[in-house]
């Protein structure tokens, strides 16, 4: 028990550690953005003692590095800021963006993990089968295509030629549960199809490895059956790589959302990350990006410590 303590502590602290480099990353980045950011939000006929007077009051006057380590306190203490288009909380702008974005991930997570589980077992069970082949073919085919032409593709079919489901997902928090499943039922598809192939291949590769093995053809000999061999026997031992992909594919369903979410017009945190680069709304465009980035961090550092603790030769190596 000590010794996950220690590699949970040990993998937080490097989690911690590549937040900090993360932050320097996006605070120089958007440092080196060209143009004047006074300016660009004043307008080119503004005054000079205006754009002096705005810069001071962004505290644009002060030395870089004493400008990062303000934007870092105020994180640290749950401070983001607030926004220049319109001076509201960040936290607050922030918070319902979040949840939507959430429950997008989380919708796609509901459809995409037990799909995939399911199908890498059957194509692990009916091995080389034509059955296989052409799920191999549809999951291939499906990941080799960028999310917007996917998301393009949806809306042609499922919304403009056949109305089945919304081709704009506006959803807000007076809606209904099932009303908000409704409308997110595209997105959420969408990114089913991203991820559900590698989640399926890393299922069927796993098994398939396992199948070889000496106490799977003792469990042959014995006259068990096939379904019950990989269900009972070959799953749970291949659980530590299906959980790391799993894993770091659920981290990609909350972050790479902004181009699924653009598509659809859905109110999420991509949405909101997209317009503020439009508006040069620097605080918040800082916040979405270390929000992003942090869901990351934590999601990899979970699957990380989830590989270990499930795998006995990589949690106790000789």
């Amino acid at each position: 028990m000590s010794k996950i303590l220690t590699m949970v502590a040990q993998r937080l602290a490097l989690g911690l550690l590549t937040l900090f480099v993360v932050s320097l990353i996006i605070f120089l980045g958007v440092e080196l953005l060209p143009g004047d950011l006074a300016e660009a939000i004043l307008g080119q006929s503004a005054l000079p003692e205006t754009v002096a007077a705005f810069r001071k009051e962004l505290k644009l006057d002060l030395p870089m590095h004493e400008r990062y380590l303000d934007w870092l306190g105020g994180i640290l203490q749950g401070d983001l800021g607030r926004s220049l288009s319109n001076q509201r909380e960040i936290t607050e702008l922030i918070s319902g963006r979040l949840a939507n974005t959430v429950f997008l991930a989380v919708m796609a997570a509901v459809i995409s993990v037990p799909l995939a589980l399911t199908l890498g077992v059957l194509a692990a069970l009916y091995r080389n089968s034509l059955f296989d082949r052409g799920i191999n073919i549809v999951a291939l085919s499906s990941v080799s295509f960028p999310e917007f032409f996917v998301a393009y593709i949806l809306i042609l079919f499922l919304a403009v030629e056949w109305g089945l489901f919304p081709s704009i997902s506006n959803v807000n928090f007076d809606l209904g549960f099932w009303e908000r499943v409704y409308r997110v039922f595209l997105p959420a598809l969408t990114l089913t199809l991203v991820v559900v192939a590698q989640m399926m291949r890393m299922t069927r590769a796993a098994l398939i490895n396992l199948l070889a093995s000496p106490y799977i053809e003792m469990a042959n000999l014995k006259g068990l059956s096939r379904s019950r061999i990989i269900v009972r026997h070959a799953l749970p031992n291949a659980l530590s790589p299906i959980i790391t992909v799993i894993v770091l594919n659920l981290a990609y369903l909350v972050v790479g959302v902004v181009v699924v979410e653009v598509v659809f017009v859905y109110p999420g945190l991509g949405q909101l990350l997209v317009d503020s680069v439009s508006r040069r709304d620097i605080p918040v465009v800082q916040a979405c990006s270390m929000i992003f980035a942090a869901t990351y961090v934590l999601l990899n550092l979970t699957a990380d410590v989830l590989a270990i603790v499930t795998n006995p030769r990589l949690l106790h190596p000789r």
